[in-house]
């Protein structure tokens, strides 16, 4: 009897062992082994006598207090700032490209798409002799939730075998519906559905402020995977499967429809340019339109990034698991190369007279009023008597950095052919920074850019061979995914 009781007791510690094992989320590494799932017993808890210990080192320093008097009344960063960079700030560039206005993405994570349009457009405006022009952002942005439900739908008939609580499983449930995209996702759309101006599909109430639209769009998304999944569970065939995915799609364009409006199939195009001449094109389909007016070979174009984690090896090519928007698309893939590079690339295409999409960790070192990014601009150090020590590399693998918008370089200041310093297009409105641009000293270049589109031509032979090789795939939660998959940018 002793003997059985063990074999059972044996056997539900197995049990438990795998059930803990198996429970993951989308964050952080791979699960721990099972033996260390739960926090050790030996593990030090915090006694009084480290609480005391603490608080005697603080208040045993006379400065702690006073900087604790100037933080507990003032904002951080009005006490951190260094005064000497923003002094020494201009907006004078040896190279600029823009005499535009800026666009607004609003209360959105449209970054990428908002980014890639500022840079269609500049050829756009160059055709149509315009000062000032926009292509619909809410015609894409449609599309793109369209056809992202249509991925994510088709990645939950994809790992239909995994269990509930699958790690990646549970990855693609979580991001299943964001704002957040790719420069690859923003060129699949364009290929797929062309373009329109913005007075063909104006801005709506749920375009400018997806907050609510996208949570009712979850919520189907979220029946519709469980529907597939029981689905499969009770041995539906995937032609079965197919057929219910494209009656919950029909629901998700309903409700995008509601809240959007409908895109145009076609649509009048007349203007007057900035010479005051009248021009009419007549009655034009979005991909005529974007025959017409984009002046760019996006086949031409590539993503670069700065990875410098040791897992990420430079000069070869990487893909994310089950990140995409068109299913048969362009895939997402990257060419990892050193920022030295990227800089160049990106100094030599604006002196070519093009602006440059890009992706950065745009919160870290800002100043939004003063639109300013330097990597020294407030002494959090000072302020708090602490070193902060982690490198590029390390604030990726310990989640303290990650991609978090897009914007596009307009212009450069080149000193001894160097860059000292870059201009940057926002899309937040014209009410932060210089009328809406930025600065971007060259110390935060280094640091916080990770990404650029870059044009194959510019790329050294041996790179432009290495961008054919067939990519490493990234599980579903690197955070070279995460410009993807923002619910909304910073």
């Amino acid at each position: 009897m002793k003997h059985l009781q063990s074999i059972i007791s044996g056997l539900v510690s197995l049990f438990l062992i795998l059930a803990v094992g198996s429970v993951n989320t989308c964050s952080g590494r791979e699960p721990a082994k099972a033996e260390i799932a739960v926090l050790s017993k030996t593990a030090e808890s915090l006694q009084q006598e480290h609480i005391k210990d603490m608080q005697e080192k603080f208040n045993g320093r006379a400065e702690y207090r006073r900087m604790q008097n100037a933080v507990t009344v003032n904002p951080i960063n009005e006490l951190a700032m260094n005064r000497e960079i923003f002094a020494g700030m201009t907006d004078t560039f040896s190279h600029k490209l823009d005499d535009w206005t800026v666009t607004n993405q609003k209360r959105t994570g449209r970054c990428w798409m908002f980014a890639g349009m500022n840079l269609l457009r500049v050829g756009a405006m160059k055709k149509m002799n315009l000062k000032n022009f926009e292509f619909s952002q809410s015609y894409i942005f449609f599309w793109d939730k369209i056809e992202r439900s249509n991925y994510f739908l088709e990645s939950i008939i994809d790992t239909a075998e995994r269990p509930d609580g699958d790690r990646t499983v549970d990855c693609i449930l979580a991001d299943s519906l964001g704002d957040g995209g790719q420069w690859s996702m923003f060129v699949s759309l364009i290929k797929k559905y062309g373009l329109v101006p913005k007075n063909a599909m104006p801005e709506s109430n749920s375009s400018s402020n997806s907050r609510m639209m996208n949570k009712i769009l979850r919520a189907k998304l979220h029946e519709g995977a469980k529907r597939l999944r029981d689905m499969h569970g009770q041995g539906d065939t995937t032609n079965q499967l197919r057929s219910a995915k494209r009656e919950i799609l029909a629901v998700i364009y309903r409700i995008l429809s509601i809240h959007m409006g409908t895109p145009p199939e076609k649509f009048d195009w007349q203007w007057r340019d900035k010479d005051d001449e009248f021009h009419r094109d007549g009655t034009l389909t979005p991909q005529e339109f974007a025959g017409k007016y984009l002046s760019l070979d996006l086949d031409e174009y590539v993503c670069l990034v700065h990875d410098p984690r040791p897992s990420s090896p430079s000069g070869r090519t990487f893909t994310v698991a089950y990140l995409g928007n068109v299913v048969g698309g362009e895939p997402i893939k990257y060419l990892n190369v050193d920022i030295k590079l990227i800089k160049e690339i990106a100094m030599r295409t604006l002196l070519d007279g093009e602006p440059v999409w890009f992706g950065c960790d745009v919160s870290k070192q800002m100043d939004r009023d003063l639109g300013l990014w330097d990597n020294n601009l407030f002494d959090y150090e000072g302020i708090y008597d602490t070193r902060f020590t982690l490198q590029k590399a390390d604030r990726l693998i310990y989640h303290q950095s990650r991609m978090t918008h897009a914007m596009l370089l307009t212009g450069v200041d080149v000193v001894d052919g160097k860059p000292r310093r870059w201009r940057v297009e926002n899309s937040w409105g014209k009410d932060v920074g210089k009328k809406g641009y930025f600065i971007m000293n060259d110390s935060w270049f280094d640091e916080y850019v990770f990404e650029i589109g870059a044009r194959k031509s510019y790329l050294p032979e041996k790179l432009r061979k290495a961008w054919e090789q067939e990519p490493i795939v990234l599980p579903p939660w690197d955070p070279m995914g995460s410009l993807a998959r923002q619910k909304g940018c910073v």
